[in-house]
């Protein structure tokens, strides 16, 4: 069984057929996100000296020579090494991972996750706690994180407040694990540099030792791979993902948010069957969700999802239902990639106000499955679902309302691709193809346009920007893009100009917080021209009637609503008489 990933052509699930589309051999392959290194273009005097300069290649980003504290940092830090002296502790105190990394890099960090040598960080937040007490200071914010292996949390993290700021605090450790699972076998104290062996990447191993004020490199590499713009393993690329196999997601994630390269072995790796497999075995889709989301609420969307696809990893990531057993081509990911590349392009060049985070990040999570839109699959219930949302609370397990919103977001672009040219043309005719759910016998034609387009938009709310921008992607509605998105002969120009006209006349209509429009009527008042003694299927009818006329006479009266629906109401009275 093969599905078909067109953009447009409703489709059913049993009779899906992959078209035949002659795609070049250079088919969606997103330019490399990082280019190799650049050697000098001056000709050099001779080839020892050109030896020299390509065996010292020069560094692709500005890494600081030491960390410059600030001042909350200095005071926090000033508080731990006095809980040391005061308690006479030969403990050494190391910041870890990612705040040593941002800081090189000239960022600011608030997560400070502080590593102990010999004790549990429960001990040593008790004994911080005792000392603040003694320079007049109360702790803030005591709390332990106990060990939960089966949210794949195996140490336990005590966590505080100083200065209004998070510290995490956890022991450096040592671990094995079985071979199917990321509960470890053993777990002890370990060294510094077995810690940092242990970590995801080079650039994430390295320590801030606040009792040396020292930056500490245990894999001799992370600086140089920060400088170099590397994301490496500190152990063998396959050994280290089969200890965890989210740490394939967490290199592709740093590499698009760093516009780092990828080391081949890693990506050799990653790409493997045997660590594809461990990674939908021993993860739980909530960290996948979660990776995901940083993924798409990061500055590099297009690129992480670009790996994942590159990397074949795809649809171990982004699963389908089990019982739809389908045979995925390789052109469907890439076309899910496509949709989310032309949408960055698009919103980069859309003005920067249009959009609020919460609507680009929803349009970063539709565009990539608007080939699936309108694919659905049965429940246990035998009940009809769309896959989109499978994807989202089962694949992802990403939070209801987001599953809710892209899939309202979907159903929305079928209405907006048959408003688009009424809006942009000001033509008075009924759109047809597309079930409305009210009827416009009785809305002025000169209306029409406008009741339409305020409908939908009570229907989709903040998000119709979101919608609007997935509809001009794909229109016009009778035109497959598959094939112009896949081959990036995509009207960028074009379709900027599309939306803005559409956005601007919804804005001139005056529609563009329409949701927030109180009805006339209530329903009390409906039932009693009815004359009905209770509510019910007519009184909502009725209710969507009276919204339609709202929306055909902006400046209509709640008086002059009224008579409209005792005439109306009596019309049609007398025609069933």
């Amino acid at each position: 069984m093969k599905l078909l990933f067109s953009l447009n052509l409703p489709l059913k699930l049993h009779s899906l057929i992959i078209p035949s589309l002659s795609f070049p051999t250079s088919f969606l392959k997103f330019p490399p996100p990082h280019s190799p290194f650049k050697f000098p273009t001056t000709r050099f005097p001779s080839p020892k000296s050109m030896t020299t300069a390509i065996s010292s290649p020069k560094p692709l980003v500005q890494v600081k020579d030491n960390i410059e504290l600030t001042e909350t940092e200095e005071k926090i830090f000033h508080r731990l090494l006095g809980t040391l002296r005061h308690f006479n502790l030969q403990t050494q105190l190391r910041v870890a991972g990612g705040w040593v990394r941002d800081k090189l890099l000239g960022k600011d960090c608030y997560d400070i996750d502080i590593a102990l040598d010999n004790m549990l960080g429960s001990e040593f937040v008790d004994k911080v706690r005792e000392y603040l007490l003694t320079v007049g200071e109360e702790a803030q914010g005591v709390a332990v994180i106990p060990c939960n292996p089966d949210q794949s949390k195996h140490l336990e993290t005590a966590r505080m407040r100083i200065f209004d700021m998070w510290i995490d605090f956890v022991n450096l450790r040592c671990e094995e694990y079985s071979e199917n699972s990321r509960i470890p076998t053993k777990q002890k104290f370990g060294t510094a540099e077995e810690d940092a062996y242990r970590r995801d990447l080079t650039i994430n191993s390295l320590f801030y030792n606040i009792n040396l004020s020292i930056v500490e490199d245990f894999t001799k590499r992370g600086i140089s791979d920060l400088k170099f713009g590397k994301i490496v393993t500190p152990l063998p690329a396959k050994a280290t993902f089969m200890d965890d196999p989210l740490r394939v997601l967490r290199a592709i994630r740093f590499c698009a948010r760093f516009e780092f390269t990828l080391d081949e072995e890693l990506k050799e790796a990653a790409a493997c069957e045997e660590v594809k497999a461990a990674l939908a075995a021993k993860i739980s889709r909530e960290r996948i969700g979660v990776e995901i989301d940083l993924m798409i609420a990061g500055n590099q969307p297009v690129k992480a999802m670009s790996y994942i696809s590159d990397l074949t990893l795809f649809w171990t990531v982004f699963t389908l239902p089990s019982n739809i057993e389908p045979e995925i081509s390789e052109v469907c990911n890439r076309l899910c990639v496509a949709c989310l590349d032309a949408t960055w392009n698009l919103i980069q060049h859309i003005n920067c106000f249009t959009f609020s985070d919460e609507q680009k990040r929803l349009s970063f999570y539709a565009s990539p499955f608007l080939p699936f839109r309108k694919f659905t699959f049965k429940d246990k219930k035998s009940k009809k679902i769309p896959i989109v949302n499978y994807i989202f609370r089962d694949s992802l397990k990403r939070k209801a309302s987001d599953a809710e919103t892209v899939v309202n977001v979907h159903q929305a672009l079928e209405k907006f691709l048959s408003l688009i040219p009424l809006l942009v043309s000001k033509e008075e005719i009924q759109p047809n193809g597309v079930d409305w759910g009210v009827e416009c016998a009785d809305v002025p034609a000169t209306s029409r346009i406008r009741v339409l387009t305020g409908l939908l938009l009570r229907e989709i709310k903040d998000f119709w920007p979101v919608a609007l921008l997935m509809a001009t992607l794909l229109y016009p509605a009778d035109v497959d893009y598959a094939q112009d998105l896949l081959n990036r002969h995509f009207e960028l120009e074009k379709r900027k100009e599309l939306f803005d006209d559409v956005y601007n006349e919804i804005v001139k209509l005056g529609l563009e917080n329409v949701w927030e429009m109180k009805p006339l009527v209530n329903g009390k008042e409906i039932m009693n021209i009815l004359q009905l003694k209770a509510g019910g299927p007519l009184v909502r009818e009725w209710q969507q009637k009276i919204l339609a006329w709202q929306l055909a006479h902006p400046s209509g009266t709640s008086e002059e609503c009224l008579d409209w629906i005792r005439e109306t109401h009596s019309k049609r009275v007398k025609l069933d008489e």
